[in-house]
């Protein structure tokens, strides 16, 4: 791996190299060098950089007097002043000679340049490329500046992959007096003495410079008058030196570069939340826990089902027992009143199906309450989806029978003989009913419906409930049931011109297109609404199915037998048919 990566890196110098020389051939002035044993570098800013407009990749050039760095300048010769000092003292480096070359970085391109050149060999412009990077031997032995932190996180990258340092070996061997003190270094380049801290004053034409602290190293001792600072903030306030300042609670922090100080607050998600302990990930919740977006906890879930005690239930069981009841009651009626031409117009004893199928539809429905059960799952919608399709049959066939004896019993006699003969009505009825129970049978075997813990739609709650809604057999069931609902509105259409006291298009079409707006709100709602009484509206549309059904084809029958009993009569059921004999003639 370090071979490899020691290709890459001098591979790319190399190109770096060959593009700085050929856009820019530029040898250290004579006056920015000297030569010794061992040779520093130095990289000073003393020119900002012009802005030009430029068509090509180029070195800046630094010698235009664009803007002179004073700054730079006294820094560059700080540098030489230092060298020529330690070379002319025969206590510091006895018998080495330090030597130096001095660049002016005024771009970050001058930068890199000047960078390359002091990892080139000694001797020549070039970096060889090597094998292993720890033998390489570049001109200078160590680097000072860039100053500035860009230019400076530059010069290390380039710098880094050849180990050269802002430190000589030779620095712990060290030791000589200035100013009457003794000056020393460790093995890692740290001076042994202490320091003087002094605050540079930029703000006037002249440089001034205040002693605010000292420090030593042994024993280990650090003063600072911070009163003698001056910052360059309003009303000398200290300036905030972090990087990003903390977030706020439920927000982790997204660290943007390799600083960990430097970071963006991210609100965690719904359903996850920000530990204290670690501040830089959000943590998931339990299953059985929820936690809102910028959260710094999870909150327990409210587990939901339609429980017996609540209002909404009360309300809902408060009317299907009503509906039970009027069914019972409507059964007794029409047993009691069983030969008089309105219950024989309505069916008969067909008509006592219709009310036990809407009976079982009815009973099914308490299976919506309280926490679900294997039973409960079991039989609830499929019982529904039975005996609705039980009645719709019932409803399609005699209002298909009526249809039959008033329009094409004349038309087609030997039809009309054939379907009284064979009973037609009643087998329509069971062949139908068989359907609808095979296809439940399947359902419960194929797709069979299971308590479950509901998670997925609501983040705060847990839904209590059957697995029924997901299955292909819920949907083939309940197609089946909006197929008869159309026949039985057909049928019902067609004899909309039949005598009054046998037309129930009006009826019929009322209470299957209440039928219709029940379900299709049932499905909209169960895509759309929010909230723990979704299961409420499970039991609301099929009670309204049951409902509309009774009441359009039931109540106005039992009005006329309550009501009106001069209705309820042979005689005016013949006039009536007279009537719609002699309009039939006329037309």
């Amino acid at each position: 791996m370090l071979l490899q990566t020691a290709h890459l890196v001098g591979l790319q110098l190399c190109i770096s190299c060959c593009w700085a020389y050929s856009c820019h051939n530029t040898e250290p002035s004579p006056d920015f060098s000297l030569p010794g044993d061992y040779l520093l570098a130095g990289l000073f800013p003393l020119h900002a950089e012009c802005v030009q407009v430029r068509h090509r990749p180029e070195v800046t050039l630094c010698d235009r007097s664009c803007n002179f760095n004073g700054h730079a300048y006294h820094h560059f010769q700080a540098m030489r002043f230092a060298i020529e000092e330690i070379n002319n003292s025969t206590a510091l480096l006895p018998n080495v000679t330090l030597g130096y070359e001095l660049y002016d970085v005024c771009s970050e391109s001058a930068n890199v340049y000047a960078t390359l050149r002091v990892l080139s060999v000694p001797g020549t412009n070039h970096i060889e490329i090597q094998g292993n990077l720890l033998d390489y031997v570049p001109k200078v032995v160590a680097v000072i500046g860039p100053e500035d932190s860009n230019s400076a996180a530059t010069t290390a990258a380039l710098l880094s992959p050849f180990l050269v340092p802002l430190l000589l070996e030779q620095i712990p061997k060290v030791n000589f007096l200035l100013h009457e003190d003794t000056v020393t270094f460790n093995d890692n380049g740290g001076p042994f003495s202490g320091y003087t801290i002094i605050a540079w004053d930029w703000s006037g034409p002249n440089w001034t410079f205040t002693v605010i602290g000292s420090s030593t190293w042994s024993p280990g001792w650090l003063d600072i008058n911070e009163t003698k600072i001056q910052w360059h903030g309003k009303d000398n306030q200290v300036p905030k030196s972090v990087c990003s300042s903390d977030c706020l609670e439920g927000h982790q922090q997204v660290v943007v570069d390799f600083q960990h100080c430097c970071f963006e607050c991210v609100p965690c998600e719904a359903g996850t939340f920000l530990n204290k302990s670690d501040l830089y990930s959000c943590q998931p919740c339990g299953k059985e826990e929820w936690a809102p977006e910028g959260s710094q906890i999870c909150f327990p879930r409210t587990v939901v089902c339609l429980t017996w005690h609540e209002h909404i239930s009360w309300v809902l069981l408060a009317a299907n027992s009503l509906l039970l009841l009027l069914l019972v009651g409507t059964a007794g009626l029409f047993a009691w009143h069983l030969d008089t031409p309105v219950v024989r117009s309505a069916g008969g004893q067909l008509c006592f199906l219709m009310l036990g199928s809407l009976a079982v539809g009815s009973c099914s429905l308490y299976g919506f309450f309280g926490e679900p059960t294997l039973l409960a799952c079991l039989l609830r919608q499929a019982l529904f989806a039975l005996g609705f399709a039980i009645f719709l049959s019932c409803l399609t066939v005699r209002s298909f029978q009526l249809v039959i004896i008033f329009k094409f019993s004349t038309k087609l006699p030997m039809f009309y003989r054939a379907w009284v003969q064979n009973h037609g009505a009643g087998l329509f009825v069971l062949i139908s009913s068989m359907t609808q129970l095979l296809i439940c049978l399947t359902w419960l075997a194929v797709w069979t419906p299971l308590p479950t813990r509901e998670y997925q739609r609501f983040p705060q709650l847990v839904m209590l409930e059957c697995t029924e809604f997901h299955s292909l057999g819920f949907v083939l069931a309940f197609a089946y049931n909006g197929l008869l609902s159309v026949s039985a509105f057909a049928c019902s259409y067609l004899g909309k011109d039949l005598p009054e006291n046998y037309n129930e298009a009006k009826c019929v079409t009322f209470s299957l297109l209440l039928n219709f707006v029940s379900w299709i709100s049932f499905f909209t709602v169960a895509r759309v609404f929010q909230g723990k009484y979704l299961l409420a509206v499970n039991v609301l549309a099929p009670l309204s199915s049951l409902s509309s059904g009774f009441s359009g084809y039931f109540l106005p029958k039992c009005y006329v037998i309550l009501c009106r009993p001069d209705l309820n009569s042979t005689e005016h059921f013949q006039a009536s048919i007279q009537d719609y004999t002699r309009r039939c003639h006329s037309t």
